[in-house]
């Protein structure tokens, strides 16, 4: 399922979180397809499974990102000042730094992108998986969730 010569791909095991998300994922798939159906995501499903899950919706020609939901205990001021915001309007700062990056290889790759982010100072790490799904012809969502360390 992963490519490994994108960017940002799953080169290392995932936490049992960010695993257990990457198989729920893998569980819409249907027959022969290689990204589920954005109608297919249950959220709350994804709450239980994450404590910080988010919804990126995806705009074509141009490319543009927008957080449309967040579910997130951990990042709440990113929370608040993102959520219904294109990302490309606003600083994004821990845990979203490269966030844009990601998503294009996401969308263009049409698999599972995983970003981890190993402080050198006192801020904390985290790990970013994102997820794409399809919707009206095109990867029209990415489902997210980043995981504290």
């Amino acid at each position: 399922m992963t490519h490994h010569h994108s960017p940002f791909s799953i080169d290392l095991p995932l936490s049992p979180s960010l695993d257990r998300l990457l198989d729920y994922w893998r569980g819409l798939l249907r027959g022969e397809a290689t990204v589920p159906f954005a109608d297919d995501l249950n959220m709350a499903k994804v709450e239980a499974l994450t404590d910080e899950a988010f919804l990126l919706g995806v705009f074509e020609k141009p490319q543009r990102f927008r957080l449309d939901l967040a579910h997130t205990r951990q990042a709440q001021q990113s929370e608040a000042a993102l959520t219904g915001r294109f990302i490309d309007e606003v600083e994004l700062r821990n845990p979203m730094e490269f966030l844009m990056a990601q998503a294009s290889a996401t969308v263009e790759s049409m698999a599972p992108s995983f970003y981890e982010h190993r402080p050198k100072h006192a801020e904390r790490g985290y790990g970013r998986l994102l997820l794409p799904a399809w919707g009206e012809g095109h990867v029209s969502l990415l489902l997210g969730a980043v995981e504290f360390r």
